[in-house]
């Protein structure tokens, strides 16, 4: 991935203690699932529109995540079940800034993401009692929660200049648990994040150029059903079926 460093270096970079105004924490995400071989041409495509966020003179950062649920998976059923109004409980790590949060993502009946979070130490196994009482506070959950997956991925982080627009670009995607371990090679996914869904944002527009379309994806909910073949996961089948096609070369 040469060709995309270079390309990356010729960004204007935006710090993180710049990025406060658009942390975007309550907001409407749009995604996009694509191969690796489109993501040069596309970021070439939005040069002139954004910056790039650099950590410690690094701009493609490390992320490592521990996705937390109940026994019985309760917050991946209620996806996979197509429940609206549901809650993911994570600790994320930025490994190249050493900063790691607890967080909960909520997903309203409206399709905002509204995002809470607390800064932690390190991963934990087992919630403290302070970390419980912030999970039960905004994920209205009472029952106990254990650890279920890890993820792994790079991200590159862009901020558009003149919108209220952050553009996520992740890659090297790769899940574990207990031993088990799956990654999607060739796989990207994007995550554009705004206040509301603009359809004029130039990532998007440079998308429908390249043919690239948005699409619902949750990286919890796909790597849970990849190692744990039990999980009900009929509504994760086709999108299963579409990263296994990227991962083979077999689909742009």
């Amino acid at each position: 991935m040469k060709e995309l460093e270079n390309l990356i270096s010729e960004f204007e970079p935006i710090a993180l203690s710049e990025m406060d105004s658009v942390n975007l924490m309550k907001r409407t995400d749009t995604k996009y699932v694509f191969g690796q071989e489109q993501l040069v041409p596309l970021i070439e495509g939005i040069r002139a529109d954004y910056r790039v966020l650099e950590v410690n003179n690094v701009r493609i950062n490390q992320y490592r995540t521990l996705y937390f649920d109940t026994a019985a998976f309760d917050f991946y059923l209620m996806h996979q079940n197509g429940k609206l109004n549901r809650n993911k409980v994570r600790f994320r790590k930025y490994v190249d800034s050493d900063v790691c949060f607890l967080e909960v993502k909520f997903k309203d009946n409206k399709g905002q993401t509204i995002k809470k979070r607390i800064k932690v130490e390190d991963f934990e196994q087992e919630l403290s009692d302070e970390q419980r009482t912030f999970v039960n506070e905004n994920a209205k959950v009472k029952k106990s929660l254990e650890p279920k997956l890890w993820n792994g991925f790079k991200r590159i982080t862009f901020v558009n200049q003149e919108m209220k627009e952050r553009l996520t670009i992740d890659y090297d995607l790769i899940f574990e648990f207990e031993g088990h371990q799956m990654g999607l090679p060739n796989v990207v996914i994007a995550e554009l994040k705004q206040e509301r869904i603009n359809r004029n944002s130039p990532f998007a527009e440079m998308a429908k150029k390249l043919k690239i379309r948005d699409s619902r994806i949750s990286k919890y909910c796909i790597g849970s059903a990849l190692l744990n073949e039990d999980l009900k996961h009929n509504r994760f089948k086709a999108k299963i079926l579409n990263l296994k096609k990227i991962t083979d070369g077999l689909v742009a």
